[in-house]
């Protein structure tokens, strides 16, 4: 019987990036190449501040949304709604049919409801005592 070691590298190791490669190597062909592509846009100011961006990535004609953030000063500008505008131009332009992203009950799950995005699961107590939820949204329907 061999023994196996399991340890945790150190953060920045390679170790990532072996794992995420077996992953793609493991999908059954059917499934097509993951075709990951980054998206990555940033808002600046006029002295070249950053003051909101968005990072995700397009693959499986999905966009799926990491992260977006408007400083707090910036906010109800439309700001936001810019951003994800054009990530959703972006995946259109890649040949995305969706958009998947996870928001918490304190972050911006109405703002994300009023651009047609729909709720289809709740994780609760994550973090305790709060909900996180992921949502979805068909580029079927008209992207705005």
């Amino acid at each position: 019987m061999s023994s196996h070691r399991l340890h945790s590298p150190a953060v920045g190791s390679d170790l990532s990036a072996l794992v995420r490669k077996g992953i793609r190597e493991a999908d059954p062909a059917e499934t097509g190449p993951r075709d990951w592509v980054p998206v990555t846009l940033a808002l600046e100011d006029d002295d070249g501040t950053v003051i909101g961006g968005l990072y995700g990535a397009t693959m499986w004609q999905w966009l799926m949304i990491d992260g977006l953030w408007v400083a707090t000063e910036h906010r109800g500008q439309g700001l936001g709604r810019r951003l994800l505008l054009a990530a959703e131009e972006m995946a259109v332009e890649r040949g995305c049919t969706g958009s998947w992203l996870g928001t918490f009950d304190f972050q911006a799950r109405g703002f994300y409801e009023a651009h047609g995005y729909e709720v289809f699961a709740e994780l609760p107590g994550f973090p305790p005592g709060h909900l996180h939820y992921h949502l979805r949204k068909d580029f079927g329907k008209a992207v705005k």
